[in-house]
């Protein structure tokens, strides 16, 4: 029995009403679709000898004629489209979803089951659902079993007579794109953790356990997280140029000792990353003139800079017995690291400026004990005091005496301090010595993070300033507002983000209340989103008043001396004019 021809009936058609249909009566297969989605996807997977389409439905054969065409298009795509109906069959796709899953056919499956039932994780959790509801395009990312990421973006199909009923799905291939934003935020993780440690640890630890707890843990995060097994660092002195080794793993001696300066020649790759301040990708170590050997059969190597703030403050250098071990994606997980290393290796820089002298260490021990409570003894009698002055003469002057007596505390601590230490402790000058402009200076540094003010008590003090401090921006004009009669701050150094006002904000305020105001401002790695340093300076904020955190110590007693230092001269200037 020979089989009858198979026709594709496009549109709702009526066989017995239509003049052609009705001739070929039982001599042919007739397969209805009502629309061209159904009618394409029918025709992707099944052979038919004709397609009929009445004249009503001239429209939808046009519109079938457009996939048709587009399909070989979008089976050279390297993204996977698949066409489902409202339940989230497959009822066509390109072909790239069937090979990533390696099935022989994808048709007529559910789309999720297909992958495995993958894990939504968002922002969508719902993607096809809401684009058929609502009628717009929506998007979300998947996880599917095997680890792999895609990317889904759902398109309605719009129906003249109703709401919709199939989607256009593209799906994208994203596992190398996520696997990258997890390797970045590990490698963001791990620089926090490089010197996090509880206070209660840092008691227990000289800072040359310090030094050791860092080196061991940047070691570890490079060869587990960045799977580099050499390392060597080396820290620039910034007087003599030369690059001296801090770690040192996989190294031979006789490099691991050598001599190195950041110099552009003569001083191998690290000395040339050291001078440009760039990083060098050394592909063949036969082939490049600036390679000494540092590993022993090393054939590539990746040397980065430690930059903090701008300035080079050192070399990080991984290589491979392996040729082109390195691509540019390892230059940049190494970079990103090494922003935190450089962090990390300036806060033990603060830590062994604090080792100068042990009368140092005496005055700071008892002073970090009581330097912030004191503080916030002077925030609660100025905060009391606003609310008395002009109306209870005897409970202003009471407080007037308390903000006299715990001033006084500190100076006393600060004497007893130095009594305390014996003259054997000090084997170099006084650090006030070194910096007699700082001396007697008063300075208020006004930040909601404790650590940063107990920072600024330990590293001013240290060098004759006498420090206080307030948690924010109101708190700071009490404190300007009370400091007595004829008594001035000579510096005040706020963050630019206080939690009741911006630092910009905060010098307006006391331009209303100081004829000078000696301002800084204070931000994390640059980040100024409400341009509060640039409005500043159009304020009149010093050229050179802006600090960074975590504080560098010169760059700290520079900025203070050099505000101090300006502000006094515009009030001598006022005062003769």
């Amino acid at each position: 029995m020979t089989a009858r021809p198979k026709i594709l009936l496009l549109g709702e058609v009526q066989a017995s009403a239509d003049p052609v249909l009705s001739r070929l009566d039982d001599t042919v297969e007739l397969v209805a679709v009502q629309n061209p989605i159904r009618a394409f996807a029918r025709l992707s997977r099944e052979q038919f000898d004709a397609v009929y389409v009445a004249s009503p439905h001239l429209g939808q054969a046009l519109e079938l004629g457009k996939l048709l065409q587009n399909e070989r298009i979008l089976e050279q795509m390297p993204d996977g489209v698949v066409l489902l109906d409202s339940d989230n069959t497959i009822i066509w796709g390109n072909g790239r979803l069937r090979e990533w899953t390696d099935r022989d056919s994808i048709v007529g499956l559910n789309f999720y089951a297909v992958l495995g039932s993958p894990e939504i994780l968002g922002p969508d959790f719902c993607p096809f659902h809401t684009a058929l509801a609502t009628g717009t395009r929506s998007s979300s990312t998947l996880r599917a079993n095997d680890n792999k990421y895609f990317r889904v973006h759902a398109l309605p199909i719009h129906d003249a007579g109703g709401p919709p009923k199939n989607l256009v799905v593209t799906i994208r291939d994203v596992t190398s794109e996520v696997q990258q934003q997890q390797k970045l935020a590990a490698i963001h993780q791990a620089g926090v953790e490089l010197a996090d440690l509880s206070p209660d640890e840092l008691s227990h630890m000289t800072v040359d356990e310090r030094i050791e707890l860092l080196k061991s843990n940047i070691l570890h995060f490079t060869q587990d997280l960045l799977k580099f097994d050499v390392v060597e660092i080396r820290l620039l002195d910034a007087k003599t140029g030369k690059l001296e080794p801090l770690l040192a793993a996989g190294m031979v001696p006789e490099a691991a000792g050598r001599a190195l300066y950041a110099q552009l020649q003569n001083n191998g790759v690290t000395g040339f990353v050291a001078a440009t301040g760039k990083s060098y990708l050394c592909e063949d170590t036969t082939e490049d003139p600036l390679y000494l050997e540092g590993c022993k059969g090393a054939k590539s190597s990746l040397t980065v800079p430690l930059i903090l703030h701008d300035e080079v403050i050192g070399t990080f250098n991984v290589e491979s017995p392996e040729p082109r071990a390195f691509s540019e994606s390892d230059m940049q997980f190494l970079e990103i690291f090494t922003r935190d290393v450089a962090v990390a290796l300036n806060t033990l820089e603060l830590l062994v400026a604090e080792k100068a002298t042990t009368a140092a260490e005496s005055v700071e021990a008892i002073h970090s004990a009581v330097a912030l409570p004191v503080d916030d003894i002077l925030n609660d009698a100025v905060n009391v005091m606003e609310r008395y002055i002009g109306h209870e003469p005897e409970v202003a002057e009471r407080l007037q005496n308390i903000l006299r007596n715990a001033r006084d505390i500190k100076q006393v601590i600060q004497q007893v301090g130095k009594k305390m230490a014996p003259s054997h402790a000090h084997p170099t000058p006084v650090p006030s010595a070194q910096r007699p402009q700082l001396t007697g200076l008063q300075v208020l540094v006004v930040d909601t993070d404790d650590s940063v003010r107990s920072a600024a008590h330990g590293l001013l003090e240290r060098y004759g300033c006498v420090v206080e401090t307030a948690h924010d921006a109101g708190e700071a004009v009490s404190m300007v507002r009370n400091l007595g009669p004829g008594n001035a701050y000579d510096v005040i150094i706020a963050d630019i983000r206080l939690p009741d006002m911006t630092g910009y904000e905060l010098m307006l305020k006391l331009q209303t209340i100081m004829d000078t105001v000696p301002m800084v401002l204070m931000t994390g790695f640059g980040y100024d989103p409400g341009h509060s340093i640039v409005k500043a300076r159009q304020a009149g904020l010093h050229a050179d008043a802006v600090l960074y955190k975590p504080f560098r110590l010169d760059a700290l007693l520079d900025t203070v001396e050099k505000v101090a230092h300006s502000s006094r001269l515009v009030r001598q200037a006022e005062a003769t004019g």
